[in-house]
């Protein structure tokens, strides 16, 4: 005989817009009745939160291990766009997502990756067809097709796109967008395609814009790009078509903090209670037809227990029924992990690293501290011996990233805001295609922080001079198979690392990441070279 379980409290029915003390009435993981009480217990239950866009991947963690962090905070569910493993391993990584994500009470909803690789105009492990898209759309785990990177391609009627986006109508699959800065009549073509979201908005009136063609605005709050205290007016202006999400989100970060902290900075903004929940909690079920409870009978009993609506310290997290984490700690154990990996680089030379000096000046790009887009600038380099090299008093880097999946010579351009007097850091964490991207104040630390990750077949790290610190990401080269906790501890330990060898960003891996992807603009590199993501094309380091 199955046991029926109750809870009683504050019941926040965001739902319906009301609070009142109540029951929760719960058989077989499914909530069976919701009454009105006397009841006089002081806590409060709320649907649990959910993260409306992320990549798994980007926290460096397995799915498994991602939900014992996340719970804590309260989160029972994401959105999750897989396509970092899919430009590794194709289908066979979205499958070890799935897979892995089935190992635990949390409710992972994958997509089927829209642009593997993101460009033409990089090296990535593998290429996804059409085929491919069909051969996902037909798994039942898989939800919608991922975000639309390709603009120019969807805005150009590029054959290849919009037959992803036809059969993802076929199958009755939401699409993702993914369009930094587009606007006008641009956009709005974006958007009559069908394509109903994006996350990359920086501006209200770019958001506003985006809303008034018929998208859904998930406003984003990342390791490295930060974007939640722009956008917050949206939240009470449109109630109903804001999510809330991270996007990507690193081990330390995540330990710390997830969408339940976006819900407390909103609140403590002065936005409206049940906006905000609406906004973490229902518009993701309603837009993607998620199977997450919302404190509703007949839903499946997905809720949190807090001790106050003031500072929401989680009590309890439930999915389905089953207390996945409480104010101690996670209680899911951490799983044993499938090492999926390809990494064909063999170790690299310091001379691989030099940069014949030619005229003109050089192309630089500028990081932007919490944003994924970086701007251009023309500098006149630093010469020695006929090589154009580090100019540290002048803020200049060499950036370079190695393809790890053929054995080529590495691309190497030149990079400032960054901030490093010494050293270099590195990491196989590379959006999209996930080469290995590294920046150093020194050609020869520069080298020894790509042999370090190409040593241990993934991973980021800090090197300088006779100082080493890796972390190993054995899973496909950007995933760890250990306890989040203590990846996270040795996040931090990287992170401070490189601050004080000079780095005044506030996530210097995580920046470091987005330095490849050449979809969003303004200078990137590829293990290809140099890359102007205004103009779509590669273009050359010097000017002369």
């Amino acid at each position: 005989m199955i046991k029926e379980s109750i809870y009683s409290g504050k019941i926040v029915d965001v739902v319906n817009r009301r609070i009142f003390l109540g029951k929760i009435h719960i058989l077989d993981g499914i909530i069976k009745r919701v009454e009105e009480t006397d009841s006089v217990d002081n806590q409060y239950i709320l649907p649990g939160f959910i993260d409306g866009h992320i990549h798994i991947e980007s926290s460096m963690l397995v799915p498994s291990e991602f939900a014992r962090i996340a719970s804590v905070h309260g989160t029972v569910a994401t959105v999750s766009d897989p396509h970092e493993i899919a430009n590794i391993l194709g289908i066979r990584g979205v499958e070890f997502m799935i897979e892995n994500a089935s190992t635990v009470p949390f409710k992972f909803y994958f997509g089927a990756p829209a642009c593997v690789p993101a460009t033409p105009f990089e090296t990535a492990g593998t290429q996804f067809k059409l085929s491919d898209l069909e051969t996902l759309f037909q798994k039942k785990d898989i939800l919608y097709l991922s975000e639309m990177m390709n603009v120019p391609g969807v805005l150009n009627d590029a054959p290849s796109e919009l037959e992803k986006l036809n059969l993802a109508r076929q199958y009755g699959k939401k699409v993702d967008g993914h369009s930094p800065g587009l606007r006008g009549e641009d956009a709005e073509k974006y958007v009559k395609f069908g394509i109903t979201t994006d996350h990359e908005c920086v501006t209200l009136e770019e958001a506003r814009e985006k809303i008034s063609y018929g998208m859904t605005i998930q406003i984003r709050e990342g390791s490295a790009a930060r974007n939640l205290d722009d956008l917050m007016p949206l939240i009470d202006e449109f109630p109903k078509r804001i999510m809330l999400c991270s996007d990507d989100r690193h081990p330390d970060d995540l330990v710390e903090s997830h969408v339940r902290d976006m819900v407390l900075r909103a609140k403590n903004a002065g936005y409206d209670l049940f906006n905000i929940l609406q906004a973490a909690c229902v518009t993701p079920v309603k837009h993607y037809g998620l199977n997450v409870g919302l404190l509703q009978n007949d839903d499946p009993a997905d809720f949190i227990v807090v001790d106050n609506l003031d500072e929401m310290n989680i009590l309890s997290t439930f999915v389905n029924g089953v207390k996945i984490a409480d104010i101690n700690g996670p209680l899911l154990s951490t799983q044993t992990v499938e090492k999926v990996n390809v990494f064909n680089v063999s170790q690299k030379s310091v001379d691989e690293f030099s940069v014949v000096a030619k005229t003109g000046k050089i192309r630089v790009i500028n990081v932007i501290d919490g944003q994924l887009i970086t701007k251009s600038s023309l500098e006149i380099p630093k010469v020695e011996n006929g090589f154009a090299v580090q100019d540290i008093e002048s803020d200049l880097l060499k950036i370079t990233v190695v393809n790890r999946y053929v054995d080529t010579e590495p691309a190497v351009a030149f990079i400032c805001n960054f901030g490093l007097k010494s050293g270099a850091i590195a990491s196989s964490v590379a959006h999209d295609s996930h080469n290995i991207v590294a920046v150093g104040a020194t050609d020869v630390d520069l080298c020894n922080a790509v042999n370090l990750v190409i040593k241990h077949q993934g991973g980021v790290c800090v090197v300088n001079g006779d100082v080493e610190n890796v972390i190993p990401l054995p899973v496909a080269g950007i995933m760890t198979d250990g306890d989040g906790y203590e990846v996270g501890k040795r996040y931090a330990e990287l992170d401070r690392l490189a601050k004080e060898m000079g780095s005044t960003l506030n996530a210097p891996f995580m920046t470091l990441s987005f330095m490849a992807l050449l979809v969003i603009p303004d200078l990137k590199l590829s293990d290809q070279g140099l890359f102007d993501g205004k103009s779509f094309e590669f273009t050359p380091l010097f000017t002369g």
